[in-house]
């Protein structure tokens, strides 16, 4: 087993009656489809046991999450006959549609690429074919103040795909809805936060490989389609709760670290960390003001729910935080001076798109 693809399900015995068919026709040589299920109570249980008794299962005892559910996954993988010689893990939604070949292009590429941790297919929307999805598009990237957006999708503004982004490219972060890693460098660095649980995690993934020196790359020639929003609705408040919070917490693991490697270029390990951590905690509090002008216009247009999901994101986020340690920064910027900085985007994206309407993707493809 060289990959394993993995789908963590969640009560989504739907998806998988729907889905696991043609994934399973889709698997080439060397690769196949397990699934961790996470205490479904819906009859996916059943539905595995029943109709697809040639599927290895994985049974988790209670819903850890997206990140705690696929460290758990992809520890038990490891273990698994044939596990031990398992070069790359796919992480895959129960709710993505596949068609043959999308994934030897995956496999090809990281088998010739050996500095990417991890690449992704295009993604594509389910109800609309030919136009991008809002999870990932074309391969994602995070402004100065940790606001993700995709090449595809910006806001709400989501393209058609008319070939503009059909060769591979590095792209900051890759979507979790369908991703490949590296076994060595998902395990180098300890696998997903799994304080996160939900939302925002690959993002944080695929930061801190960068802030290792590996890759992360969109693989164009390969293609799947997403439904979205197959275990939490996108105007659910949990999910909005989520993503502010975790947003906080990605930002809190990865700034420091990254302006480090800006500041070690002038000063000394000792002022760089400092400078760093500083830079860090103000750019996080400007967040913080901007997430709490956002609750603001939720409680004016009357959308109490998601006005309490960002106070309550925030309250979670101080008592869950890690705030950096000035040692572990200063050696961290002293060992890894020479490697490529994250390139964040420079400007904020939320005035950029609002200005530009629908411009604003021209506008970022002559900036990234």
């Amino acid at each position: 087993m060289k990959t394993a693809v993995v789908i963590l399900n969640w009560n989504t015995r739907d998806f998988l009656g729907k889905f696991l068919p043609p994934l399973l026709d889709s698997m080439p040589e060397g690769a196949e489809v397990i699934v961790a299920d996470s205490a479904s109570d819906d009859g996916s249980r059943e539905l595995l046991a029943s109709r697809f008794p040639q599927v290895r299962t994985i049974l988790l005892d209670q819903n850890y999450g997206f990140t705690g559910g696929y460290n758990r996954a992809f520890e038990a993988v490891c273990a698994m006959e044939g596990g031990e010689e398992m070069e790359y893990f796919v992480l895959i939604n129960s709710d993505i549609e596949v068609s043959k070949g999308w994934l030897e292009p995956l496999v090809s590429w990281m088998d010739t690429h050996k500095d990417c941790a991890a690449c992704a297919p295009k993604l594509h929307s389910y109800f609309e074919k030919e136009s991008f999805e809002y999870a990932g598009a074309a391969g994602g990237h995070l402004d100065r103040f940790g606001y993700p957006f995709c090449r595809g999708r910006v806001m709400k503004k989501v393209e058609k795909d008319c070939g503009q982004y059909d060769s591979p490219s590095d792209v900051f972060w890759a979507t979790g809805a369908c991703l490949m890693v590296r076994r060595s460098a998902y395990s180098g660095i300890g696998g997903l936060d799994a304080r996160f649980f939900a939302h925002m995690e690959e993002i944080d993934l695929c930061w801190r490989l960068q802030l290792e020196g590996w890759r992360i790359c969109v693989v164009p020639e390969s293609l799947v389609w997403h439904v979205g929003g197959g275990t939490l609705p996108n105007d659910s408040p949990w999910k909005l709760k989520l993503n502010f919070r975790n947003n906080l917490l990605m930002l809190q693991n990865n700034l420091a670290l990254t302006y480090s490697l800006e500041e070690i270029r002038e000063l000394t390990p000792d002022k760089a960390a400092s400078k760093a951590i500083r830079r860090a905690a103000s750019t996080i509090r400007f967040r913080m003001l901007l997430d709490g002008m956002s609750a603001l216009v939720y409680l004016l247009t009357g959308k109490k729910a998601c006005f309490k999901a960002v106070w309550e994101a925030h309250r979670e986020f101080r008592a869950m935080g890690r705030k950096p340690q000035e040692e572990r920064v200063r050696e961290y910027a002293s060992t890894h001076r020479t490697i490529a900085i994250p390139a964040l985007y420079p400007g904020w994206i939320v005035s950029e798109s609002l200005l530009r309407g629908d411009g604003i993707f021209e506008h970022l493809r002559k900036r990234i």
